[in-house]
């Protein structure tokens, strides 16, 4: 018997088959619910005003909103990249539907589809995510009356910064920009080639055949010597640059930004590494990324991973399991003891009135906090006390907020799940971090709000 050959069938068709299939959409998949769950008028307006307050002006073509904020939930109800996508979108009925895209064949791109998230941001998605909160308190999913919170940490997609790992960065990263940065940066990239050379090998020597702690010590002060000059010389051709009458251009631009933050960058981490070198303790402030220096480190103290480097959150949860999260702009912004009154302070302002309970662990406790959010309105103030101090809400009460605060590390297991993505997520800058922390916190919410909803009409949600 003979075979075919390339997956042609040898028994031809009378009739080509047709490319546009014609199955129609299940009405209980969880993308259908959710499209006829939401407002999308109102999310449109949330999102333009956003994008009005961002925008330099109104010029250009209106942006297709209703479309990009489908793709914006579609991404975050479950983690993907950004081709996958507009792939999704242009392939999947439910996704197309979503999107209200069921009546053209129009879709938007992978590179449209990013520029909308880093248009709407942190700012932008947390307010879509408040819309579905309240959405939920509406339709009697949550009770605002009851909330606990914590922090966290949402870790970045970095390796170890150590300061040879740093270093070794620094190089690469100069080298593969000065080459698309314009002719005076490759002329200084080609005059300092002997400079770089002998940087690549004090880092082979240093990952391959150094062993003792001392001369790994010697090494990185070697290191650190060629790289202050490499970084000197840096700044000289990035100032040679700057004054030249002739513009750079497209990706040269680019290329040039980068180099400038790479030279800031490392003027600051150089004296922190001799520091380090000097007294063998880690300075304040440390850079732990070259590419993304707003990062810091954060000490947790759990087992196995006493530190983590990204960025800290706070986390609030309303009884019935849907979540609000914060970003923190400075290092210090939401420490335990400061969040402990700042996540009610959030609450009032969002929803109007404080909650009548309220719980936090001993990280936030404190006489003084007690009482500040007893003045706040807070009538049952569930701070777990510290040593032998007394809880201020006792019985029925105080069993209840316990077992609220210890439902919060729950959902903040969720988010950080791979579904989501809160961790580690594909960001290359601070703010893009923070908008795929937003978007994991939306998805969340997003799938619990169908599950609910279809669950109290009697629907077994599928897709």
């Amino acid at each position: 018997m003979t075979k075919s050959q390339g997956g042609v069938n040898r028994q031809r068709e009378m009739f080509a088959r047709s490319k546009q299939p014609t199955i129609p959409i299940d009405p209980n998949h969880r993308l259908v619910q959710l499209t006829d769950t939401l407002d999308w008028t109102e999310m449109e307006e949330r999102a333009n005003g956003i994008r009005q307050k961002k925008l330099k002006n109104g010029a250009g073509r209106p942006p297709h909103l209703r479309v990009l904020l489908g793709a914006t939930v579609l991404m975050a109800l479950r983690k993907m990249p950004y081709r996958e996508a507009e792939d999704q979108i242009r392939y999947y009925a439910p996704a197309r539907y979503l999107c209200g895209l069921t009546e053209t064949d129009w879709t938007p791109d992978f590179t449209t589809i990013q520029d909308f998230t880093e248009l709407l941001g942190e700012d932008g998605i947390k307010l879509l995510n408040e819309f579905v909160v309240e959405l939920a308190v509406e339709k009697k999913l949550a009770d605002p009356s009851i909330v606990v919170a914590d922090t966290t940490a949402q870790e970045a997609a970095i390796p170890h910064p150590n300061e040879m790992g740093l270093m070794a960065s620094f190089l690469k990263s100069v080298a593969a920009a000065g080459r698309r940065a314009g002719h005076a940066s490759k002329d200084f990239v080609s005059k300092m080639a002997k400079r770089f050379g002998a940087a690549k090998k004090k880092l082979r020597e240093y990952r391959l055949f150094t062993k003792t702690k001392g001369a790994k010590k010697r090494l990185t002060g070697q290191m650190a010597n060629l790289v202050e000059k490499l970084n000197k010389r840096l700044g000289t051709a990035l100032r040679v640059i700057a004054a030249q009458p002739t513009k750079l251009h497209k990706h040269a631009i680019v290329a040039n930004a980068k180099l400038l933050q790479l030279q800031e960058t490392m003027a600051k981490l150089l004296p922190q590494i001799r520091h380090w070198l000097r007294t063998g303790f880690v300075a304040s402030g440390k850079v732990i990324s070259l590419h993304i220096p707003e990062l810091y480190s954060i000490v947790r103290g759990k087992v196995g991973k006493t530190v983590e480097f990204g960025l800290c959150w706070g986390i609030r949860r309303l009884r019935g399991g849907f979540l609000l999260a914060t970003l923190a702009q400075k290092r210090d912004e939401l420490h335990d003891s400061k969040f402990a009154v700042r996540a009610v302070k959030d609450h009032i302002a969002l929803f109007g009135k404080p909650p009548r309970g309220y719980a936090y662990d001993r990280g936030g406790y404190s006489p003084r906090n007690v009482a500040e959010l007893k003045k706040l309105g807070v009538r049952d103030v569930g701070l777990a006390p510290r040593g032998r101090a007394p809880w201020v809400v006792k019985g029925q009460v105080r069993e209840t907020l316990i077992r609220e605060r210890a439902l919060v590390e729950a959902g903040i297991g969720s988010i950080k799940s791979q579904r989501y993505g809160f961790n580690r997520p594909a960001a290359r800058s601070a703010s893009m971090m923070g908008a795929c922390g937003q978007r994991a916190v939306l998805g969340f919410n997003i799938n619990k709000l169908v599950r609910e909803l279809a669950g109290r009409k009697g629907i077994e949600v599928v897709g």
